[in-house]
């Protein structure tokens, strides 16, 4: 398994689950390349793994290259399983000459626009015909990317229950952050400019002009923090609070009554997933691959990007109804259950490895119509 870091975030989320899945499978041994000492997932360090830091001094290290070499060609692995681009493009030369099977996983987004010129798609093009197989985690990345139809899958996130097993008390919780009395819609998103926290902080400030029954809660860090921080009134700082990054934020997500993500490109969103499992309907921004994940006016709403109205407007229609926002919970954790479990995608992930091995077709096209027919 090879990943940049494992710094909190989607990627690094479901590489974590799948390392933790795979450990009940006898026939699967793991060892995992970080090309950075970043490690903000603890628990793999107590795995048992064999770990290998290649850490990149310069970004572009091209001793790296060699290094990874040195390890396939002490551990010589059956599968090289890459979780981004960098780190597949330092694989290839391995995986071609010793004959590894290469598997890409990298795709774990949906730009709407994503241009021939942007770096990640000529990445990815330059990536995909040294692959054996293709891993996108929504049919919408695939898409965008022009991933190979003929070596391509889909293979959806899947969330841990025990992560929502020990939950803390609400009202601990609400304290900790002094929230005030009323109900609670919260977007979790790191600060990045992929994320729209523009249109979240415009349509917060627009209700609260309205009315003040609602705490908004902005929860994460990242290098725009403090421009979204120096949007909010004075007068609205006590109901529209940042969090910074939280490392339980499953006992966070449990006291919202919404849960929002604004963003500007997404594959299958875990935010989203700890909504939906919490039972807390969804607004978020149509596109990618959150249409496959959220289904609107059943589990939530979908509005365009970069619109405050529209996310007022739903805002207000939720705010108005318990009954629509238990409805489109219970909805949405059942989805979850159905589709997006661990299981599942341990299950597709294993049944690819032998595939590759025995050397079979891969028959994705079918795999892709029955990952659809799920839903």
């Amino acid at each position: 398994m090879l990943i940049d870091s494992l710094v909190k975030g989607g990627r690094e989320r479901r590489l974590i689950e799948l390392l933790k899945g795979f450990a009940k499978y006898p026939d699967i041994e793991l060892a995992l390349v970080l090309f950075s000492k970043r490690v903000e997932y603890p628990e793999v360090l107590n795995m048992g793994l064999p770990i290998y830091y290649l850490e990149r001094q310069p970004k572009k290290d091209p001793r790296v290259f060699w290094r990874f070499f040195k390890i396939c060609q002490k551990e010589r692995p059956d599968i090289i399983h890459s979780w981004g681009t960098m780190p597949s493009i330092y694989a290839i030369p391995a995986a071609k000459w010793f004959g590894i099977k290469f598997i890409n996983a990298s795709i774990a987004d949906a730009p709407d626009n994503l241009s021939w010129r942007d770096s990640r798609f000529l990445r990815s093009k330059f990536i995909f015909p040294f692959c054996d197989a293709v891993v996108g985690n929504s049919q919408a990345g695939l898409q965008v990317y022009q991933a190979p139809k003929h070596k391509s899958f889909c293979f959806y996130n899947g969330f841990d229950f025990s992560r929502i097993s020990a939950l803390e008390d609400k009202e601990q919780v609400r304290q900790r952050y002094q929230i005030p009395e009323g109900l609670v819609t919260g977007m979790v998103g790191a600060f990045f400019d992929r994320k729209d926290y523009d249109t979240f902080i415009q349509a917060a400030i627009q209700y609260l002009q309205e009315r003040e029954d609602m705490t908004f809660l902005a929860v994460g860090d990242g290098p725009n923090l403090a421009r979204y921080q120096a949007m909010v009134p004075e007068r609205f700082r006590s109901r529209i609070l940042f969090t910074g990054m939280v490392h339980r934020v499953e006992s966070l997500v449990n006291i919202f009554d919404i849960g929002v993500l604004s963003t500007y490109t997404e594959g299958i969103s875990n935010a989203i997933m700890e909504y939906m499992v919490l039972e807390k309907p969804v607004i978020a921004t149509d596109g990618g691959g959150t249409k496959e994940l959220v289904l609107d006016g059943e589990t939530g709403y979908l509005i365009p990007t970069s619109a405050p109205d529209q996310l007022y407007d739903r805002l207000k229609k939720l705010a108005n109804s318990e009954e629509l926002r238990t409805k489109f919970g219970v909805n949405g954790r059942l989805r979850i259950h159905t589709i997006f479990t661990l299981d599942r995608m341990e299950k597709d992930y294993y049944q690819l490895y032998q595939q590759l091995l025995s050397n079979q077709t891969l028959s994705s096209p079918a795999q892709l119509s029955k990952l659809s027919n799920r839903r």
